[in-house]
């Protein structure tokens, strides 16, 4: 694949940023496997946002010739308090994690934190020499990777994490690292110490994060209110009825699709808008809205951008929109749900 291919796969949606394109050209120059990886906590049952968006860039990178790695961050899981704490749970959702995302992206590599904790000797020489470059304060700032804010009662454990998290890309040897946008100040924290430390600096992906269905809220976790309607709005496993699951059966998809936020007439923070355009779309030629005569008749897309025009005349009605984003996402989500039909996780 000629370079033109591989920046193409890559930077296509859901990609939302690369930290930088010149750097990104210049490892696709000169290493012809390079090393990815995601980090993700093991907290709770997978959906769209946590299994099908990020496994979709991982997907990409893989034709793209990455050597591409889910790090499963169990001592992070432990530390932000996900599972109750629970290392048995841990253990056994882990394994659930390894298959779903062996499941949908074949070649993907799967490392435990764990493991890589027992195994990298240097591991807590290194995040000491990480430690000692940042400040309490820097810290602070970078506290909303794990979805919590400096007026919380925080833990000392939980002051650590951004440390660790920083030294697992280095103690990879990465040249790229993805994350959800809402891991960004991780990675430019990283970018702003690893210099000091002469450690390689990988480059950044950041992908789109994937809204809840149901009407957008801020929560105040930073200043800037975007980014906070972005994090505090995204697909959450602990809000059911927000997320559509890997194992919804296809009631189930068609009673949250139906009773979910979907303004007539705003694309904007539209969460169903969001789907077709970041699920579907990706996975599907077109988006085909079936609807009699008298109501426009049936209609297809097979690009957001005409869609988004549409909706947003209000040429197209949010029931209609609805039903057709369940037909698709049943045909999507019956693969992954059959996979796991005699295995789903007690959550």
């Amino acid at each position: 694949m000629d370079l033109e291919s591989k920046l193409s796969l890559i930077t296509s949606e859901p990609t939302e940023e690369i930290v930088t394109m010149n750097e990104l050209k210049n490892l696709l120059q000169t290493i012809s496997k390079p090393k990815h990886y995601i980090g993700l906590e093991i907290s709770g049952k997978l959906h769209l946002g946590s299994l099908i968006l990020p496994g979709f860039k991982i997907n990409d990178l893989i034709k793209a010739n990455f050597n591409t790695t889910v790090f499963l961050a169990d001592w992070h899981t432990f530390i932000n308090n996900k599972l109750e704490g629970n290392w048995n749970k841990i253990n056994e959702i882990a394994k659930y994690y390894s298959e779903a995302f062996k499941f949908f992206c074949p070649g993907v590599n799967i490392i435990l934190g764990s493991q890589l904790y027992n195994e990298y000797e240097e591991y807590w020489k290194n995040f000491m020499q990480f430690c000692k470059q940042i400040t309490l304060a820097r810290t602070m700032r970078s506290l909303t990777i794990m979805g919590r804010n400096t007026n919380e009662n925080l833990d000392f454990s939980q002051f650590l994490y951004p440390a660790m998290q920083s030294t697992d890309i280095h103690a990879l040897n990465l040249d790229l690292v993805h994350s959800g946008t809402d891991q960004r100040k991780i990675h430019m924290l990283m970018r702003e110490v690893f210099p000091k430390l002469k450690w390689k600096v990988p480059v950044s992906l950041h992908h789109h994060l994937l809204p809840g269905l149901t009407e957008p809220v801020k929560l105040g976790l930073t200043e800037d209110s975007s980014e906070d309607l972005r994090i505090s709005s995204k697909m959450s496993k602990s809000k059911p009825m927000s997320g559509i699951f890997i194992h919804d059966d296809d009631k189930t998809i068609e009673t949250k699709i139906k009773k979910s936020f979907c303004p007539l007439g705003f694309s904007e923070n539209n969460p169903i808008l969001e789907i077709i355009r970041y699920v579907i779309l990706h996975s599907f030629k077109e988006f085909i809205i079936e609807r009699p005569s008298k109501y426009g008749g049936t209609i297809s897309y097979d690009n957001y951008s005409q869609l988004k025009e549409d909706y947003d005349k209000q040429k197209i009605h949010p029931q209609d929109i609805k039903q057709s984003t369940s037909l698709y996402l049943c045909k999507l989500i019956a693969p992954i749900r059959n996979h796991f039909k005699n295995n789903e996780p007690l959550l």
